[in-house]
């Protein structure tokens, strides 16, 4: 009997960790492809150069993907919960490739509206979406944050490789030449590691024979998104995301520009760092959250991320700031801008369970979207308004993260008749 149990604890633990760890590579891999958001900026020059395009609207096909991403997110997160990460995750390379090859042809903005802001958006929303839950399925909770932090620091990683690759195929074959190499190039990519996303089989429980038999008489949690949405504290960890990331992209989007003044032509390297920060953040915070628990680590986070904004304004202020200290500040910035990518979807775990994972994380990603558009835009209007000072900005912003901080005092678990299946 003993030995037998001891192939049981093998056969669950051996293949299921194996298995496991391929998923969770393959998500990165399609999350690495997807990054292509990030680096728009790249883009955005040669477009206002080549395209003729007004001024204003060069960051309207940006725009329109980042909130089409994180609305499609929802629909995304249903039909990965009913047809599963591979399905769904393969259609997402599909509508991505579809959408860069359609803009590779036209310099129409109009097209470029509806191909990048809308197909790729959907298509980034619904690999996106494929990535982490059926990594999650394969571990046990007390690895929830760590898993997510690595699958999620693909999408932060994206622009370290394809800022310099734009850049080269920018300088040899033009921006619909480099459209058509993204969309061949995703296609392949992102279609093929999608095959390689799996959920584990029925009755399946990571941690072997144990965790097996301490799952059986435990309740999981598997909230649908009616009673997700009838709990306080969906609205306050909505709330906290919409700051969190919304604070973190009004940097992001600018700090190429900021370092311009004391790094000259060398301000990307500012923004490759920043990325590198970005994508440590996931992983750290994930795992840190796996410690010391996920409130504590957001509060972390959170204040630290506001003690920057502050520390920021004599930093940008100053035409003599060394260039070290601008790519620390954006490096920080980033690191904790990415912590919030891998703490909210293991809050929204833990909370309310995998059986809906894919739906209800899709609905708590609408903050991202929501808060990086509306509070980019107040970011613009105040810099507008001040002469070009981000003084404002950073004030702003460091308020927000203080109050969402203090937020994290209220957060509690459901009750367990939110959590539970109905």
């Amino acid at each position: 009997m003993a030995d037998l149990a001891a192939q049981e604890t093998n056969l669950a633990q051996g293949p299921g960790v194996g298995r496991g760890w391929v998923v969770t590579f393959a998500g990165t891999g399609i999350n690495l492809a997807l990054g292509i958001l990030y680096t728009w900026s790249v883009f955005k020059a040669a477009i206002g150069k080549d395209f003729g395009w007004e001024t204003a609207r060069l960051n309207d096909p940006y725009a329109l993907c980042c909130l089409v991403f994180a609305f499609a997110m929802i629909l995304a997160g249903r039909c990965q919960d009913k047809l599963g990460p591979r399905l769904t995750a393969f259609f997402g390379g599909l509508l991505v490739g579809a959408g860069l090859l359609w803009i590779s042809t036209t310099t129409s903005y109009g097209a470029w509206v509806v191909g990048f802001g809308i197909l790729v958006g959907m298509g980034i929303g619904f690999g996106y979406s494929s990535a982490t839950p059926p990594a999650l399925k394969w571990f046990p909770p007390s690895k929830t944050g760590m898993i997510a932090g690595l699958v999620v620091a693909g999408f932060g990683l994206a622009s370290v490789y394809i800022a310099p690759l734009s850049n080269y195929m920018l300088g040899h074959y033009g921006v619909l030449g480099a459209m058509r190499f993204y969309g061949v190039a995703f296609i392949v990519v992102v279609c093929g590691l999608a095959l390689l996303l799996v959920n584990p089989p029925a009755g399946y429980v990571a941690g072997g024979a144990a965790a097996k038999k301490k799952a059986a008489g435990a309740v999981a949690a598997a909230a649908t998104p009616s009673q997700m949405l009838r709990t306080r504290t969906f609205y306050l960890l909505w709330s906290m995301y919409f700051i969190g990331s919304g604070a973190g992209l009004m940097v992001i989007s600018s700090v190429s520009g900021m370092a311009k003044k004391s790094m000259g032509s060398a301000a990307f390297v500012a923004v490759a760092v920043l990325a590198i920060g970005n994508a440590a953040g996931r992983i750290v915070a994930g795992t840190l959250s796996d410690r010391i628990g996920r409130r504590w680590t957001l509060m972390i986070v959170l204040l630290f991320q506001a003690i920057l904004m502050f520390v920021a304004i004599p930093v940008t202020a100053s035409q003599t700031t060394p260039g070290v200290v601008i790519v620390l500040v954006a490096t920080f910035i980033g690191f904790n801008y990415g912590a919030n990518l891998s703490l909210f979807p293991s809050f929204t775990k833990d909370l309310w369970g995998l059986k809906n994972f894919g739906v209800n994380y899709g609905i708590v990603f609408t903050a991202w979207g929501v808060g990086g558009f509306a509070l980019s835009r107040v970011q613009q209007m105040l810099t507008a308004s001040s002469g070009g000072s981000y003084t404002s900005s950073f004030i702003t912003a460091g308020v927000l993260l203080l109050i969402g901080a203090g937020m994290t005092f209220l957060l509690k678990p459901p009750q367990p008749e939110n959590a539970s299946a109905a």
